[in-house]
């Protein structure tokens, strides 16, 4: 698609669009992408209290649980962070886009690019600890690294699309907003679909594993990354055409709303 293969004709542009987003963002700060690793601890630490020693869960009593908690919140952070600053990127860049003809989509994209950085870094060492306190997984490990390219595809396709939408109807990045929350609970970063409390109900395990596209790709995260197992190849299957279809409608909605952009902005 020549949406993204603008990606590779405009690399130095879209690099130093990538580079200015990091700056902004870390600017003034001590620790830098150190603070990537503050957000998902915090909240693992939180989780894990809860939980594991308020509510004493089923699935909070697992072994290992607080590394449990870190896969499904790292790609959820990736996920959710990238998609809430992408909605608004163009509205943000107006001054840029209105003086400067170029390709708009690398705006958004350098958004969700910014925060790969920070999924990269939850990632790396995420394959440390779990290589350290996993034996488990020391053959299995290096397979979440091709579904973590897959969650970069369906965020970046969603991204584009709602960053695109938003320019013309203003209230998509307040619906973006408020739909994060209750998508979070709907996604299995807290709890395995497995869970006997749980899969009592088999109809909303399949309405939650099969209609969230993050369901499936954080299950198959976790297959090699904490279980040690292959991925259910079902899962690979959704997730690579999960991506395809993002990206697919990504570029859609952007190529049909491409030139209203400089008007609205």
């Amino acid at each position: 698609m020549t949406v993204y293969a603008d990606l590779i004709r405009y690399r130095e542009l879209f690099g130093n669009l990538f580079r200015r987003d990091v700056q902004a963002k870390y600017r003034g700060s001590v620790l830098g992408i150190a603070w990537t690793l503050a957000n998902p601890v915090l909240l693992m630490s939180v989780y894990l209290l809860v939980f594991s020693v308020l509510w004493h869960t089923q699935f909070g009593k697992e072994g290992h649980y607080a590394l449990f908690l870190l896969v499904g919140l790292s790609a959820w952070i990736f996920f959710a962070t990238s998609v809430q600053a992408a909605s608004r990127s163009m509205l943000d860049n107006a001054n840029l886009i209105r003086k400067t003809r170029f390709p708009r989509q690398l705006v958004p994209l350098s958004v969700v690019a910014t925060h790969l950085l920070s999924f990269v870094v939850m990632l790396a060492g995420l394959l440390v600890l779990d290589f350290a306190l996993l034996p488990r997984v020391r053959a299995t490990e290096w397979l979440a690294i091709p579904i973590a390219v897959g969650v970069v595809a369906i965020a970046s396709g969603l991204a584009l699309a709602i960053a695109s939408l938003d320019v013309l109807f203003r209230d998509i990045e307040f619906l973006v907003a408020a739909l994060l929350l209750p998508l979070f609970f709907l996604t299995p970063v807290l709890y395995p679909l497995t869970s006997p409390d749980i899969s009592k109900h088999p109809w909303v395990v399949k309405i939650i594993h099969w209609g969230n596209p993050l369901a499936p790709a954080i299950q198959a995260l976790r297959a090699p990354l904490f279980y040690g197992d292959l991925p259910r190849l079902a899962d690979v299957v959704y997730v690579v055409v999960a991506s395809l279809v993002a990206l697919a409608v990504g570029a859609w909605v952007f190529m049909r709303v491409d030139d209203q952009i400089a008007v609205e902005v």
